[in-house]
């Protein structure tokens, strides 16, 4: 076997075997397969594609190049949840200590911001003295005790995926659903847990730019889970808006602890109470998320979490003084606000980064007052920008003059999540059995 091999069957739209995968994958890990022909054959599928089983096969492969997280200490069904990435996404913050006050353990294992969609990390280490960097036996201990953990990925967890998507990434090789739903699904699956609800998302300020696009992805994720025995659902949302209020980290982070507080905004409370729900399904624990919402259990739940990684409830979020305000230029009603637009303004103000060793600015962020479906009067506010200081909030205004379109008839918020997918197929939420 060798290379030129396995790049030509794929070039001809033919399978790659598991031995051949392997083959490609542990030598481009160990130097003996160089990154040009690897590039080839990332072009190859691209352009030909891989069948399930061809996916699945390379996923395997991804997640036995490294170490796989061992969760068996734990008691019970554990259920891990990811999202695709979005603008104003903090529903990990909220769905995951939602399913731990319902009795479900949640190891999770989380990312950092890159480009326009914030990252979990970011985030959880805007809250003073919280550390993201667990070591395995502290992890499963918290998980254990508290029934939730989120921390960074381990370096030494699926190598080929790192390997790959830098490769990817500089051969205009990162849009390829099987390239896609294996990294993915190798990161999920390293991590042990024994079900996945994965979010989905599409639109302006997602990676997938159409729904049929996301629930075709999210079909792939589920087999790819099923197929490793993993029981995996996805939920297919929206991602044109930004999701909820605010955008930045510290400020996602208020805003979680208000949804957990019952004093959150609608839509963002919805999905996260949706993806819980899904989490209790797969572990089998009959109960309703929302009632830990208003009995406070889940807003306990997420301290018991921060605190037992660090974080410091006697001290404030960091934040910066409103600099200044966004105004609308005429009256009616907000059809719809560019989440791609915002997402990238909030890079502009330091609180994403372009680069994975960029610093960010926690307390940057933007407060967004009017919201789809609001009406507003000329000069309303439509958005605050929190920033370092003035020059660095205005560095945001050429994106976000143009974020907003205001209509001169009224307008209602669009549906949030569109599809459920699981091994059986695509059904709309509003068909879904009740509980119980």
């Amino acid at each position: 076997m060798n290379a030129l091999e396995v790049i030509g069957r794929k070039r001809d739209g033919e399978e790659n075997s598991p031995e051949e995968l392997r083959f490609l994958l542990s030598g481009y890990l160990a130097g003996s397969i160089p990154d040009y022909q690897v590039g080839a054959w990332l072009m190859a599928v691209c352009t030909r594609g891989m069948s399930r089983a061809e996916t699945l096969e390379l996923t395997r492969a991804m997640v036995e190049s490294g170490e796989v997280l061992d969760l068996s200490s734990i008691p019970g069904l554990k259920v891990d949840k990811h999202s695709t990435g979005g603008v104003g996404d903090k529903v990990t913050l909220i769905a995951g200590p939602l399913a731990a006050a319902c009795g479900v353990f949640v190891p999770k294992l989380s990312g950092r911001a890159l480009a326009h969609t914030g990252g979990t990390l970011d985030k959880l280490e805007s809250v003073p003295g919280v550390t993201v960097d667990l070591d395995p036996d502290r992890f499963l201990r918290q998980v254990r005790e508290i029934g939730l953990a989120v921390a960074a990925q381990s370096p030494r967890m699926v190598p080929a995926d790192k390997a790959l998507y830098a490769l990817r990434d500089v051969t205009a090789t990162v849009p390829s659903v099987p390239l896609i739903a294996s990294s993915v699904m190798s990161k999920k699956i390293a991590a042990g847990a024994d079900a996945i609800v994965l979010d989905v998302k599409f639109g302006r300020g997602a990676f997938m730019p159409d729904a049929d696009m996301a629930t075709f992805l999210a079909g792939e994720m589920v087999q790819i889970g099923e197929g490793a025995g993993r029981r995996t659902v996805a939920l297919v949302t929206a991602m044109d808006n930004p999701l909820g209020r605010s955008v930045g980290n510290s400020i996602e982070v208020e805003e979680a602890i208000s949804v957990l507080s019952g004093e959150g905004d609608a839509e963002l409370t919805e999905v996260s109470v949706a993806v819980a729900d899904e989490m209790c399904r797969l572990a089998g624990v009959d109960a309703d998320p929302s009632g830990a919402i208003r009995s406070g259990a889940a807003l306990d739940k997420l301290w018991q979490m921060l605190e037992a990684q660090g974080g410091r409830r006697d001290r404030p979020l960091p934040s910066h003084p409103v600099q200044l305000t966004v105004r609308a230029v005429a009256e009616g009603w907000v059809q719809s606000i560019d989440a791609l637009a915002v997402g990238l303004s909030i890079i502009d103000l330091g609180g994403g980064r372009l680069r994975k060793e960029d610093p960010i600015d926690h307390a940057a962020g933007l407060h967004i007052t009017a919201g789809v479906g609001d009406r507003v009067r000329k000069d309303d506010p439509l958005v605050e920008v929190r920033a370092a200081s003035l020059p660095v909030a205005e560095r945001a205004l050429a994106r976000l003059d143009s974020a907003w379109q205001i209509v001169p008839q009224e307008v209602g918020r669009p549906p949030h999540i569109l599809f459920r997918v699981d091994r059986d197929g695509v059904t709309r939420p509003d068909k879904l059995a009740p509980r119980g």
